[in-house]
């Protein structure tokens, strides 16, 4: 039911109904869901074709007919003509009988087998050609498929090809360019590249302002350490024979001005603990001799005492004399024996327990002034080390920049001697090409020698798998003219494409403003109906309905019809002799000229039949 009404849409096109183009054949599905009313349709779809329709000459002829006041038979009187007809086997049959039409039979026979087996020949010739284009069909489409493909792989080669130009020319030109600004950086002289200009190497910076810090961080230090360390520096600078006080000569004197200074000291302790001593044993020895005088006085009164008593006793006094006068020089050999073993070491320790104080306070000063050295030896030593550790890292950068140009050199000199070489060699095949252009007789053959031209060749030939044997220049010059045929045709095509696409954009616009002002209609909000559009669609709906009740009209027309030609014979005979007036006139003539004939044959067997039996 689905394509229904797109056939009797069809088969209405066929037989040439008016504006038949216009209707829609879903409109029309609905007429085949009804039992009664598909058969007919389905017949009226199936079998009425063009040749079914009375055209406009047989009507024409039939109106002709009617104004030269020939009879119709319409009616009853068409009714009798029609039963009265018969069969036009009986007719051929009464004209096999004669003999001369057998005769044309045989004729016709033989002269049917004849034609019937040139047709078989024919045929059989029909079916050899047949299978001849077919095989040449196929091959042909075989080679236009291959000829498409190798087309397209020429074009997909021919875009990589260019693709690849274009990128290896860019990459050229930035390759230029950047070589370019390297060399500059070489190059340029100090005028040239401003003092704007940024540096590009580490040697390039200006060390100018960094050395002159330098040197105002060691004068500073200098003085410092003048103040701190030496304060007879104004002497040694005197006394030296350069002019000139280094932080070198500085650092060596300090550790010497010390040293002597710790000398004085010490002798002056020794000097100290000397006199001491000295002033001990004097006062000793002062003390024992103001003792032994003492001793001397005593004795010599108790001598005088006794003498005076005992005058007679001079003798005993004389030994005892003699006696003490041993002992004396015993206890003074102890006395020096003590003076030398015992009284010096211990004269010593007490110079020592004496100037002990005084050492360790000066030991305490000389610790801290150590400490104090020592402090600032340290801020000396990381000043000093931050210096030296600033000159190795100018030092390394300087010599890693070195090694990075003596790197570069190598490089750029291999560089130049490929350069070199591929210059060479280019002016070798320049050279070649030159000699053989120079020759008398040109080969027209590319030699295997010449690289560049066999290359070229095998780009231009790309995946053609139908390689010629000799390779020629002049095939190469066809190839080229025709990759430029190609090239000129594809950028021609590239621009009606750019020029229609700018059209069909145009047109676009166009479309979209002429739909926003239908959509707006001169105001900000969307129109969704139109009062003119809402008119049409009404009068469309009428005009709908209307067309409704004449197909219906029309299929119960037709449906009546249809059981009246099925229910009489008569009208559906009538129905063929109309269109054999429409259609074919002969045959309607003979059909009447017989009809007439057996009306006159049977109204004399009905005379005979009357004459006989009065």
């Amino acid at each position: 039911v689905m394509n229904c009404g797109k056939d009797f849409v069809e088969t209405l096109k066929k037989i040439g109904y008016p504006k038949a183009d216009e209707l829609n054949g879903d409109d029309f599905d609905w007429m085949f869901e009804s039992s009664e009313d598909k058969s007919f349709l389905d017949w009226f779809c199936g079998n009425i074709n063009e040749q079914h329709v009375v055209s406009e000459e047989e009507l024409q002829d039939f109106d002709n007919l009617l104004q030269c006041g020939k009879p119709v038979l319409k009616g009853n009187a068409l009714d009798e003509v029609l039963k009265t007809l018969e069969p036009t086997g009986s007719t051929n049959c009464s004209q096999g009988e004669d003999g001369e039409e057998e005769e044309e039979v045989k004729k016709l026979e033989d002269e049917l087998q004849t034609l019937q087996k040139l047709k078989n020949l024919q045929i059989h010739r029909h079916n050899k050609l047949q299978l001849l284009v077919t095989t040449k069909s196929h091959v042909l489409q075989k080679f236009q498929s291959r000829e498409e493909e190798a087309r397209k792989d020429w074009k997909e080669g021919l875009e990589v090809f260019t693709a690849a130009n274009n990128k290896l020319d860019n990459e050229l030109q930035s390759l230029i360019a950047a070589v370019k600004k390297f060399a500059s950086f070489f190059t340029a002289s100090d005028s040239e590249q401003g003092t704007d200009a940024h540096p590009v190497f580490f040697s390039q910076l200006s060390l100018d302002k960094y050395l002159s810090v330098e040197e105002q961080s060691t004068a500073a230090l200098t003085s410092h350490i003048k103040t701190c360390f030496y304060k007879g520096m104004s002497e040694c600078a005197e006394n030296s024979h350069k002019g000139s006080f280094q932080l070198e000569d500085l650092i060596k004197q300090v550790p010497f001005d010390e040293a002597t200074e710790v000398c004085k000291d010490r002798q002056e302790i020794a000097r100290l603990q000397a006199a001491y001593i000295c002033g001990q044993n004097q006062l000793i020895q002062l003390q024992a001799e103001e003792e032994g005088m003492n001793s001397a006085i005593k004795c010599a009164e108790s001598l005088l005492q006794s003498s005076d008593k005992d005058i007679g006793q001079q003798e005993n006094i004389d030994a005892k004399i003699s006696s003490l006068s041993a002992e004396i020089s015993a206890i003074k050999q102890d006395i020096a024996q003590t003076n030398n073993e015992e009284l010096l070491p211990l004269l010593k320790k007490k110079a020592q327990l004496l100037t002990t104080p005084v050492v360790k306070e000066y030991l305490n000063h000389q610790i801290a002034q150590q400490d104090c050295y020592a402090a600032i030896q340290d801020r000396i030593g990381r000043h000093l080390i931050r210096q030296k550790t600033s000159f190795e890292l100018i030092q390394l950068g300087c010599e890693m920049e070195m090694k990075k140009h003596q790197e570069m050199s190598c490089q750029l000199e291999n560089l130049v001697e490929s350069l070199k070489q591929s210059t060479d060699e280019l002016q070798q095949r320049l050279q070649l090409i030159a000699e053989r252009t120079e020759q008398a007789k040109p080969r027209n053959t590319i030699s295997s020698e010449d690289g560049l031209s066999c290359r070229l060749y095998q780009l231009l030939e790309g995946g053609n798998k139908k390689q010629q044997l000799f390779k020629t220049y002049k095939s190469l010059e066809q190839m080229a003219q025709k990759l430029k045929q190609d090239c000129a045709a594809v950028q021609d095509q590239l621009a009606a494409s750019a020029e229609e696409q700018s059209h069909l954009l145009s047109n676009l616009e166009r479309d979209v403003d002429v739909l926003h002002g239908a959509l707006y209609c001169g105001t900000n909000q969307v129109q969704l109906r139109s009062l003119e559009l809402t008119e049409q669609f009404h009068q469309l709906e009428v005009d709908l309905d209307k067309l409704n009740h004449l197909l219906k009209d029309l299929v119960a027309d037709l449906a009546s019809k249809r059981s009246l030609l099925e229910s009489s014979s008569l009208h559906q005979m009538e129905r063929d002799l109309y269109v054999y007036f429409f259609k074919d006139e002969e045959h309607l003539k003979e059909m009447v000229e017989k009809l007439e004939q057996q009306s006159q044959a049977k109204a004399s067997g009905l005379e005979d039949k009357n004459f006989t039996a009065s």
